[in-house]
């Protein structure tokens, strides 16, 4: 009974150092290790201790960047090394196992997060610092070049990272340190110069062109800008829904569609007032002498336009202006008296009155007569020759005033020209000049050469 019941038990300790032996030297480890491990516990054989805290990160892939919710995409690694003393062994003990890896749950973890807001240490607990590899502190964030994917819209210029401490909050608060990776990053233009900025500049050409129309075609000038500034406007309503709701920063695409908007608008307003002054006529308006001065003589021979001499003006007539403006003679028939500024009018009031027929009636009979006779006839017909050449004089003035009427409204037209001209060269100018100072502001805009004013370090790896 004793021979078999010390049997019995050689079994069990036979199968446990059978079992023993079958695990691998790393399940071994794992065990020893992990026997009494509590992860909650901060690594430190004494309270005053800090435990030291290496971080790296490496950059795989610049997502995307959310302008209008001011959010970046990135795929990165983070890396951070501390000394745990609870996690120690000898390695000859472990058949020479130098290195052992083990799920991330199973062991003390610093509770740090990489957001945009990231948990800080008072550095009476955890003292945060920058890996160093060779010696040499990484004051940068790694990226690795056969893991890294190029983005197509954005350039990455400088990725510094920094140690930061706050002097101002006690070393015993969290918030004391804390590390910053920054990335530098700038926009390729090409997509915004190929879609956005190309259409913008050559449909505010077309906006400058409508200057070319006569001075007079204001209607299809005013049409022409405001399909412009529509079209305009449908470009700065795309851009609004990409860039961020704030008031600190304005793009400079945002800029430049409000310039082109406000171009366009002065362009209306030009050809609104170019239409305006080459409608008048001397009916409403009459012409100063420094107006004609300035806009018949000086601009066009400083602007190189080939203006046709105009005739004298006419000699103001010593009858009575009415009321719309013009002179005129008023011939009273019955009850209806009629202003005469034009020739149809008096031939009409001369049939009316027969004194033509009657002075040509007169003479035709007057070589038959004798010349006492004739003498006579002619006596007779004094009045209604004296008639005639009172309604050829009639007829000289309103010829004349004629022609003074249309040389003002020719005067009013020329100065309309001369003003467009004017207005073409000033927004040409204007067009031309914002569109370059934009541009220049749009190249000088650039990353600066180091990441930090006035700090002369690089903060990139030194070339090997």
């Amino acid at each position: 009974m004793h021979g078999g019941q010390g049997l019995l038990l050689l079994l069990p300790l036979l199968a446990v150092c059978l079992g023993v032996q079958g695990r691998n030297q790393e399940e071994r480890l794992l065990a020893d290790l992990m026997q009494n491990y509590d992860p909650n516990l901060r690594p430190a054989e004494r309270d005053s201790d800090v435990v030291n805290v290496s971080l790296k990160l490496t950059l795989t892939n610049l997502i995307s960047l959310n302008e209008r919710e001011e959010a970046l995409t990135t795929n990165v690694w983070i890396e951070m090394q501390w000394c745990d003393y609870r996690l120690r062994w000898d390695p000859r003990d472990y058949e020479g196992l130098w290195v052992l890896r083990v799920p991330s749950t199973m062991v003390w973890r610093p509770d740090i997060v990489l957001e945009n807001k990231s948990q800080t240490y008072s550095t009476n607990e955890i003292d945060l610092q920058l890996s160093q590899e060779d010696g040499q502190t990484i004051e940068w964030i790694f990226i690795d070049p056969e893991a890294f994917t190029e983005n197509g819209e954005w350039a990455i210029q400088h990725r510094p990272a920094k140690m930061l401490l706050d002097p101002a909050a006690p070393a015993q608060e969290a918030g004391h340190q804390k590390v910053v990776f920054y990335l530098l990053i700038q926009r390729k233009p090409l997509f915004y110069v190929i879609n956005i900025i190309a259409p913008c500049v050559l449909i505010s050409s077309v906006a400058i062109l409508i200057y070319f129309l006569p001075a007079k075609a204001g209607g299809q000038k005013c049409t022409v800008a405001i399909n412009v500034l529509l079209a305009q406007t449908v470009f700065l309503f795309l851009v609004a829904k990409k860039v961020p709701e704030t008031s600190q920063a304005v793009p400079l695409i945002s800029k430049y569609l409000t310039f082109l908007l406000v171009v366009t608008i002065l362009i209306v307003v030009n050809a609104v007032v170019v239409l305006n002054v080459s409608l008048r006529s001397p009916h409403t308006h009459s012409m100063a002498r420094g107006v004609r001065k300035v806009f018949l003589r000086l601009l066009p021979q400083l602007l190189r336009m080939h203006v046709r001499p105009l005739a004298p003006a006419a000699v103001q007539d010593t009858q009575p202006r009415l009321q719309n403006g013009s002179s005129g003679w008023s011939i009273t028939t019955g009850e209806v008296a009629l202003c005469l500024p034009r020739s149809e009018l008096l031939f009409q009031q001369w049939q009316q009155q027969g004194l033509v027929a009657a002075a040509l009636e007169k003479l035709e009979k007057a070589p038959e007569l004798e010349p006492s006779q004739f003498c006579g006839s002619l006596k007779q017909a004094a009045p209604a020759i004296q008639a005639c050449v009172e309604a050829c004089n009639l007829i000289a003035r309103a010829r004349h005033q004629q022609s003074h009427f249309d040389n003002g409204n020719e005067e009013w037209f020329l100065v309309g020209r001369v003003l467009d001209r004017v207005c073409f060269l000033a927004m040409l100018s204007l067009f031309v000049c914002g569109t370059a100072g934009i541009f220049l502001m749009a190249h000088y805009n650039r990353v600066p050469a180091l990441p930090f004013p006035g700090d002369p370090r690089s903060y990139l790896p030194s070339p090997d």
